[in-house]
């Protein structure tokens, strides 16, 4: 395949997650996550979790947006890496979590997914 030039830069900027109710979803990735969660720094229409990497994680309620309807994805949205799988499965089950797919093993990775309040489908690994 041909190189080109293009503007486009080759990251992922940052993932937008659909939510029926931003500050319960923003109290629930924070808790998911281990982060401070302040209920009056959410303010409609999106919250972005104040996470440590390049890419950024947003919740958008689409306020502004009555035509919007909300389907959550069946399939896996994007993954959150970990260093124990094991350890980071407790903790999910722990918080009542909807577990969709256990833990499969392959080699040395290690994954499993599990539904955010809304329905959407994220994954946990390792790799």
């Amino acid at each position: 395949m041909k190189s080109i030039a293009s503007p486009i830069a080759g990251k992922v900027n940052n993932v937008f997650i659909h939510v029926s109710d931003l500050e319960k979803s923003a109290e629930w990735y924070s808790t998911l996550l281990g982060l401070p969660f302040h209920k009056g720094s959410v303010e409609s229409p999106v919250y972005n979790i104040p996470v440590t990497s390049e890419t950024g994680l947003t919740l958008d309620d689409h306020t502004f947006d009555p035509a919007f309807t909300l389907n959550p994805s069946g399939h896996v949205l994007f993954n959150f890496f970990v260093q124990d799988i094991d350890e980071a499965y407790t903790f999910v089950k722990d918080q009542g979590i909807t577990i969709v797919k256990e833990i499969e093993r392959i080699g040395d990775f290690a994954y499993f997914n599990f539904q955010d309040l809304d329905g959407n489908v994220l994954m946990i690994c390792n790799c």
